[in-house]
């Protein structure tokens, strides 16, 4: 994606189920278990640079021995100084004879990470600060062990509001706005009231205090506690959590929004927000790795017992479609295929808009993270291309026109030609002050290979999506204009993005969506400027009057008014450069949400291009985007 975008957040678990003692046996170091856990990391890395954190929890730690730890940072490349970190902590104790990592009740007791239970998160910040007070797991504390609460995510909450005042209706007093803080509050009230029910009927039965912990630690039910907790939900998530005990979870929401993945075997049971990770570090097979099922939670007890039950009704599955685009790595089974389908649906409009000129047009993709698409598009390219060989070689052999001139110009001078054209060159130093600066810096983010485009040709290039065009604008093509191509055209791999994301995607103000800018352009242009009041009015009705949770998303009036390809032409004349010596043409081509579906048929989540959001949270939240745009209210709608 040319525009910068926060990605989402990505979840680890790894929960050992044999002895420390087990893995360095069988695979020479008590470590095995960290190590795993660093690794589900590091091939997520894509999905968090704002901070990463670890926590572990200890089986069967004697009275005055702590059992749970955490570990966070915000700095930059977190996820290497917070192993490095450990890792020297480790080190250390080996080298003063502190741990011997033979006798692995010595790892335990003196490595912070030599536990059973491991957890880590990777983020991305969508609400809360940046500092490390925001920075996940969340700590619950207490002496009782079944009342510790960690909590991480991938997720977003669309009522956090709603959330802290039900907290504030049992009595609480919230001190952090955040829908973290919230689910971790919820969960833990929820917690403590399973952990007294219990803790009261195995006092009336006069059991002695340490048989009741241990019974309270067998009988916790973290299913009801989910179920319970997750009444007033709305949002799309994934959390997981552990209990100072050892049991743990891991639930997704009931629409299936955010992605989870899992596997067990009498060695380990493990989670990941994406399934690649899994059968690389695990080396796995594909069919070894299921998906957590929307409005389930998957539970270990101490015991190790693995438990799935569903703890919500299940809605409309709507799992998000940019994973599939573009968030998730693009080495999975599935989703390599589906990139190179999204490339290569877009065949037919890039023949149309470079006029079937294949002698002369030149064929890229701008991020990396467009370069599976590319090579979907030039698969689609070739095999139109070759059929129309064929036909046309076969016609001329039976006229008995087939000459060694012919051939060279239906297959070498017409055969659709890739290069490498646009690369990524250095990062913007965000440090720099001064906003003049800052674009100056951005417009040489992006470098260009000379002479890989011939003036006259055609020059496409593949782009993931198109958000807020900022870096077309500012960057891209005007540097694509110093090779003076007769044509450039944008090709996005997704449709255009009109409506905010309130479920993990940090996209929520409608006034900086460049798809939305074209369509109040077009309504003012065409005297239809009436509409964006009459959508204000009936937006802030919603909000006020009804709670905005009716399911009704009146913005898509504006967007009603016209053709997917009128706000396209219009997005074309907004990307083109200014002030530069250069006189072709620009055209931006987005991916049809049908042949979006067509490509990613399992992840039908597409709210930000249709506006059909799958829980009552998302209709109010894009009709806040809209009284907050019209009243020029910056910030988020939810």
């Amino acid at each position: 994606m040319s525009d910068k975008i926060t990605h989402e957040c990505g979840i680890a678990m790894v929960r050992l189920l044999k002895p420390l003692s087990y893995y360095q046996e069988k695979y020479g170091t008590p470590l095995w278990g960290f190590t795993k856990l660093f690794l589900l990391m590091e091939k997520q890395h894509n999905r968090g640079q704002d901070g990463a954190g670890v926590g572990c929890v200890k089986l069967d730690m004697p009275a005055g021995e702590p059992f749970m730890f955490r570990e966070r940072c915000v700095k930059a490349n977190p996820l290497d100084k917070i192993f490095k970190t450990l890792l020297q902590q480790y080190n250390g104790h080996l080298d003063t004879g502190v741990i011997h990592p033979e006798f692995t009740d010595t790892v335990k007791k003196n490595f912070d990470f030599g536990g059973e239970l491991l957890l880590g998160h990777l983020r991305y910040g969508t609400s809360g600060g940046y500092n490390i007070s925001s920075c996940h797991p969340f700590f619950r504390r207490s002496p009782w062990p079944t009342r510790n609460l960690a909590l991480c995510g991938n997720f977003n909450m669309t009522n956090t509001t709603e959330l802290n005042q039900s907290l504030i209706a049992m009595g609480q007093h919230p001190i952090f706005a955040t829908d973290t803080q919230a689910l971790l509050e919820k969960i833990g009230f929820y917690l403590d009231e399973e952990h007294e029910e219990i803790y009261r009927s195995l006092r009336d039965q006069g059991l002695p205090g340490e048989e009741i912990s241990n019974r309270i630690s067998d009988e916790l039910d973290l299913t009801r506690v989910i179920t319970r907790s997750s009444q007033k939900w709305d949002g799309g998530y994934t959390l997981c959590g552990m209990v100072g005990n050892g049991d743990s979870f891991v639930a997704r929401d009931p629409s299936g929004i955010r992605p989870c993945w899992w596997f067990q075997n009498d060695e380990v049971v493990a989670f990941a927000s994406e399934r690649a990770p899994l059968m690389t570090v695990f080396d796995l097979d594909v069919d070894s790795v299921k998906e957590v099922p929307p409005g389930h939670v998957v539970s270990i007890k101490k015991s190790g017992s693995v438990a799935v039950a569903q703890f919500a009704p299940t809605l409309r599955r709507a799992s998000c479609s940019f994973e599939r685009i573009y968030f998730s790595r693009g080495n999975d089974l599935d989703i390599y295929p589906e990139r190179k389908a999204l490339g290569g649906n877009l065949a037919d409009q890039v023949l149309k808009s470079v006029n079937y000129e294949w002698g002369n047009t030149v064929f890229s993709f701008i991020p990396n993270t467009a370069e599976v698409a590319y090579y979907g598009l030039m698969h689609s390219l070739r095999e139109k291309r070759r059929d129309q060989v064929k036909r046309a070689v076969m016609d001329a052999a039976a006229k008995g026109e087939l000459t060694e001139d012919l051939l060279d110009d239906l297959i070498l001078r017409n055969w659709p030609r890739g290069e490498k054209v646009v690369s990524k060159d250095i990062k913007l130093r965000t440090f720099i002050g001064q906003e003049g600066m800052r674009n100056h810096l951005a417009s040489h983010v992006y470098d260009i290979t000379y002479g890989s485009v011939q003036p006259g040709d055609n020059l496409v290039c593949v782009d993931d999506s198109i958000v807020r065009g900022t870096t077309l604008r500012k960057s891209i093509l005007r540097i694509l204009t110093r090779l003076n191509p007769k044509k450039i055209v944008i090709v996005s791999t997704a449709p255009q993005i009109r409506y905010p994301d309130c479920y993990g995607i940090d996209m929520s103000e409608l006034g900086k969506f460049i798809a939305f800018e074209a369509a109040v352009a077009l309504l003012k242009e065409r005297g239809q400027a009436h509409i964006l009041e009459e959508v204000y009015r009936a937006c802030r009705d919603e909000v006020l009057t009804k709670g905005g949770g009716n399911s009704i998303n009146h913005v898509q009036k504006i967007y009603a008014q016209f053709k997917p390809e009128e706000i396209s032409a219009k997005i074309s004349q907004f990307v083109r450069p200014q002030n530069v010596d250069w006189n072709g043409e620009v055209e931006v081509i987005f991916q049809t949400v049908e042949n979006l579906h067509a490509a990613v048929p399992n992840h039908t989540g597409d709210w930000y291009f249709t506006g059909n959001y799958p829980t009552p949270g998302g209709y109010r939240v894009v009709n806040q985007a809209y009284v907050n745009y019209y009243e020029n209210s910056e910030g988020r709608s939810y």
